[in-house]
């Protein structure tokens, strides 16, 4: 009789009722267990936990009973919201690997409906603990089959919700792409290959081969972003192999000395064979570090694959660290928030920059429909189009096509070439500098950024005009003499004039802050601050673009909130006090030294994007006169380069000009976009003129938001001098050692 019992209540426990996938889910995070914990207590894998969750399987006796049971005491604990019209599953944020702030995602739909079973992914238990340590962007709570996921509500921060959303949407967002941007592919101790997605997911990867790597991609991952404007393209999925992954699919782990000169493997390769014969090919840059593989669009069918091999080294150290040497859960994390940030990796951080212009404001759009219904390709308002212009000629690089019939050794000076840098001056101490006991340097976030914001630039080819009338909202090159622009007298406010040592000063209109000696090129923002100081203008002539706009607003605001959103992540607000502000700044990087990495990438994004604007030959055999491959693109364009720098300078002189006006202090050196001053302090807070909380209005004011200062180093005033009398230079620029007083032979030639 009692067996007979036994299996009536096995019968009844067959049946146990369960609630929708997605209150399952709710009822664990909401207790703050992890699926590790619910595994280990009903004795089954993880991968099955995180199935019954997912709705891809469904418990079965005797686990179904033990679970029902379980989610019922939860949800006595727990009750769903009275208003909740439909089950909504709010993802956690995976564990991180130290206890700054994790990303907190935005809250998904999941089906509540039936799924299909499916298998779960066959991985050991070392390889799930990796995985619980990506604290990346979240991914979709609906799941393919062969899917593990590994969260913990233990790390969520209430304060890390906005800043980890701001200017981003929510990776999985798009049911195409719910797998996040990309994957980095690895193999385990068991011979398994996974994929280590974003959001803490591991899929199971099947192929055997680099060409079935694609296919698998491209059909099964789920993995790619929605495109950034409404005319652009999706971007396309990027994998990331590992060393184990490379030699599992026969690529060398490391080039050898003359393929990393090449850049690529040779096309002789059996790989690269491999996907000849599986009809795929390759970019024009081969089979490198970066690289695309892809087949012809079909239509709107888009199938192409990017490549990235950190030991080939795809992440280069000066602005990714190294990254490269992570675990893949982790490597996972630091790239998926920098795509769903900024956009998935296309190469390098110039490259990418340069890309993140292009998908923002696409060549072309689809045009209405004509007489038949059919639409067209247009070009896209507001954007460079998809053929390249050319530059006027004093905008020209030294080399380039439009100079061949220049001598050969001829050298341009201010009138026949348009030079706008950054600065790079400095200047011997006073008598009075010398008696104060420190060397404070402040720097610009992200400064260059700041330069690009608002700023309207040409978006066609230019106009030769000759004796122009100056007009400041007229994107151009002009050649006008400026060397009559005193800085001992300037305009400062409306009909208010100061009286300012000049030579304390760098000029506003060379790099190296020497003045004028008579006409010269310059962009437009360098020669509307001459007038704004007081003083006339007479241009001689320009290369005026009538077709201009605000082309790197939208650039600008993208990377601005990424740098913004991942600054708040380290605990670093952009309302905090100046004094909460240097606290915030002091050792941020410590606290989650990945997500440093990931800070440090998008202001290498910056730069690195306005300096592909103005490409110089990179070898490839090219010589003077001739064209090089940068030019054919419609982005390549040392104007807007050569406009964001003078904006980006004339901006630093201004805060100097009315921190001098009004404080009588001048600066030591300037280098880029960070000012040395003496002072009598160590902190920034000892010389820059606040007053009840409040900066000094146009001067330099404490922040984290692009166009503020933050704290750079300070030394003594006895080490400047030291360094300066050891290399016999009195100009020697100490903003370039402020930082930690560093200072080598090779720094200086020697």
């Amino acid at each position: 009789m009692s067996e007979l019992f036994d299996r009536i209540d096995a019968l009844v426990a067959s049946r146990s009722p369960l609630p929708p996938p997605a209150e399952r889910k709710r009822l664990r995070q909401a207790h703050g267990l992890t699926l590790d914990e619910v595994a280990s207590a009903l004795d089954v894998r993880r991968a099955t936990v995180s199935g019954w969750e997912s709705g891809k399987t469904e418990p079965r006796p005797p686990e179904r009973e033990a679970y029902a049971r379980l989610l019922g005491k939860l949800a006595e604990l727990y009750p769903a919201h009275p208003d909740a019209t439909a089950p909504v599953e709010g993802t956690a944020v995976p564990e991180t690997l130290s206890s700054a702030p994790a990303l907190t995602p935005q809250a998904q739909p999941v089906p509540t409906g039936p799924a299909p079973e499916a298998a779960a992914v066959t991985t050991e238990q070392k390889t799930q603990t990796r995985t619980a340590a990506n604290a990346g962007p979240p991914a979709a709570a609906s799941r393919p089959a062969r899917t593990t996921r590994t969260t913990s509500s233990a790390s969520r921060r209430p304060a890390a919700r906005n800043a980890a959303s701001a200017g981003t949407p929510a990776v999985g967002a798009d049911p195409r792409f719910e797998n996040g941007p990309l994957a980095v592919v690895d193999v385990d101790a068991d011979g398994q290959v996974l994929a280590y997605c974003t959001g803490g997911l591991v899929l199971d990867v099947p192929a055997k081969s680099l060409p079935s790597l694609v296919d698998w991609t491209l059909k099964e991952a789920k993995l790619g972003q929605p495109r950034l404007s409404g005319p652009g393209k999706d971007g396309d999925p990027l994998l990331v192999l590992t060393e184990a992954a490379l030699k599992r699919y026969g690529l060398p782990v490391n080039l050898a000395d003359d393929e990393r000169l090449a850049g690529r493997i040779p096309e002789s390769h059996k790989v690269v064979r491999q996907l000849v014969r599986a009809e795929w090919q390759l970019t024009k840059r081969g089979f490198g570090p970066w690289a695309r593989i892809y087949r012809p669009a079909q239509g709107s069918d888009r199938q192409c694959v990017q490549l990235c091999i950190p030991s080939w080294h795809a992440l280069g150290t000066r602005h990714w660290g190294q990254v490269g040497q992570l675990p893949p859960a982790e490597l996972a994390r630091v790239l998926g928030v920098f795509a769903s940030r900024v956009m998935t990796p296309r190469g390098s951080t110039a490259v990418t920059g340069l890309e993140l212009m292009t998908a923002l404001h696409p060549p072309t759009r689809a045009s209405d429909p004509d007489a038949d219904g059919k639409r067209h390709s247009e070009h896209n308002p507001g954007s460079l189009g998809r053929n390249p212009v050319d530059p006027a000629p004093c905008e020209a690089p030294d080399g380039h096509p439009l100079l061949k019939d220049l001598p050969r050794f001829h050298v341009r000076g201010p009138a026949e070439k348009l030079f706008e840098e950054a600065y790079d001056w400095a200047r011997p101490m006073t008598d009075a500098e010398c008696t104060l006991r420190h060397l404070v340097g402040i720097d610009v976030n992200m400064a260059f950024a700041a330069g690009a914001n608002g700023l309207t630039v040409g978006l066609g080819a230019p106009t030769h005009v000759q004796a122009p009338v100056f007009d400041a909202k007229l994107p151009g090159s002009w050649l006008v003499d400026l060397s009559h622009v005193d800085l001992s007298r300037v305009k400062v406010g409306k009909d208010k004039w100061a009286e300012l040592d000049a030579s304390l000063l760098p000029s506003p209109f060379t790099p190296k802050g020497d003045r004028p000696e008579g006409p010269a090129w310059y962009a437009t923002p360098t020669v509307a601050y001459a007038a704004e100081l007081g003083y006339d203008v007479t241009p001689v002539e320009a290369h005026l673009r009538y077709e201009n706009g605000r082309y790197l607003d939208g650039w600008y605001n993208r990377l601005r909130d990424a740098y913004l959103a991942t600054m708040a992540d380290l605990g670093v607000h952009a309302d905090l006090s100046p004094a909460d502000f240097l606290t915030a700044m002091d050792g941020y990087k410590d606290r989650d030294p990945e997500l440093a990495i990931v800070v440090s990438a998008i202001k290498a994004t910056v730069k690195g994007g306005l300096g592909k604007l103005r490409e110089r030959p990179r070898g490839e055999g090219w010589r003077p006169g001739e064209p090089w491959r940068a030019l054919s693109r419609p982005t390549w364009r040392p104007d807007i380069r050569a406009a964001v720098i003078s904006r980006t300078r004339i901006n630093l002189h201004r805060k100097i000009v009315k921190h001098a006006a009004f404080t009588g202090q001048y600066p030591v050196a300037v280098l880029s976009d960070c000012v040395v001053y003496a002072a009598g302090g160590e902190s920034p807070l000892d010389f820059l003129p606040y007053r009840d909380g409040k900066p000094l209005p146009g001067g330099f004011k404490l922040g984290i938001n692009p166009g503020l200062v933050k704290h750079e180093g300070t030394q003594s005033v006895l080490w400047g001098e030291e360094v300066r009398e050891r290399f016999n230079a009195r100009e020697l620029n100490l903003a370039r050692y402020i930082k930690d007083g560093t200072v080598t032979d090779a720094d200086n030639g020697e």
